[in-house]
């Protein structure tokens, strides 16, 4: 049995702000642009949290990690713009040596207090062996990780980090978060959510991933990847295109 889709969710009690939380720079777009898209065109204020500076992401030994840093942070922020993006926050922490610990929970745990988002999407802390032939960055995990034990409990109990009290952010709650996954089967697990996307939202997801110019050696292909995948996904829920992810619900 397919969730329910994102416009009934509309119809719920939800402030129309949502946060995306993700290790390095290109991860959204690859993952869930399309979904963001669709809330921006929706009226949606929408805020990116980068844990790492994505200074590790290239096989050209000529560019210093520095200057890879500098350069994945001006792609992130063209996609931005092309998404609609409310705001982009870059905790800066090391490519490729991220852990899920306390800094990384605080400081995420930060985002969330200062935007208030009701909806956070990030990914998958688990490294599925078993159904999948991608055996998955460390950093997306960690972040993942982080940015769960960051809505429960840390953003939303006064007593964890009370210095963020001491810099005026009062806790907050996040309604609803979504796990971007990529290993989907028929849909029978209770928490698969798979969101339908139009195609004005695929073309502008496409372009915002093609702004990661450093990471995206053939544009063409990663069109065409973006394009395959959603129409996969929309095979299953009877619709042209859609994203998937679980879904959970907060009390």
């Amino acid at each position: 049995m397919v969730r329910k889709f994102m416009e009934d969710d509309l119809s719920e009690n939800l402030e129309k702000r949502a946060m995306v939380v993700t290790a390095h720079p290109d991860d959204a777009e690859w993952g869930c642009s399309a979904s963001v898209a669709k809330w921006t065109r929706l009226g949606w204020e929408v805020v990116y949290v980068l844990c790492t500076d994505g200074s590790k992401g290239t096989e050209d030994r000529s560019i210093t990690s520095k200057e890879l840093a500098g350069i994945r942070e001006k792609e992130q922020r063209d996609a931005g713009k092309i998404l609609g993006l409310k705001a982009i926050e870059f905790l800066g922490y090391p490519d490729g040596y991220l852990e899920p610990n306390l800094d990384v929970r605080r400081d995420i745990s930060r985002e969330i207090r200062k935007y208030k988002p009701s909806v956070l999407i990030t990914t998958n802390p688990n490294r599925d062996l078993l159904n999948s032939s991608y055996l998955g960055h460390p950093d997306h995990f960690a972040a993942g990780e982080a940015a769960l034990s960051a809505v429960f409990p840390s953003a939303r109990d006064h007593l964890t980090f009370p210095e963020l009290l001491e810099e005026g952010l009062e806790p907050h709650k996040v309604k609803q978060v979504w796990i971007n996954m990529f290993n989907m089967d028929s849909g029978n697990n209770k928490n698969y959510f798979f969101n339908p996307i139009d195609k004005v939202d695929l073309d502008t997801a496409i372009k915002a991933l093609q702004a990661h110019t450093s990471q995206i050696p053939d544009p063409e292909r990663a069109k065409e990847y973006m394009t395959k995948r959603r129409e996969d996904l929309g095979k299953i829920c009877n619709v042209p295109y859609a994203e998937a992810f679980a879904k959970f619900e907060l009390n």
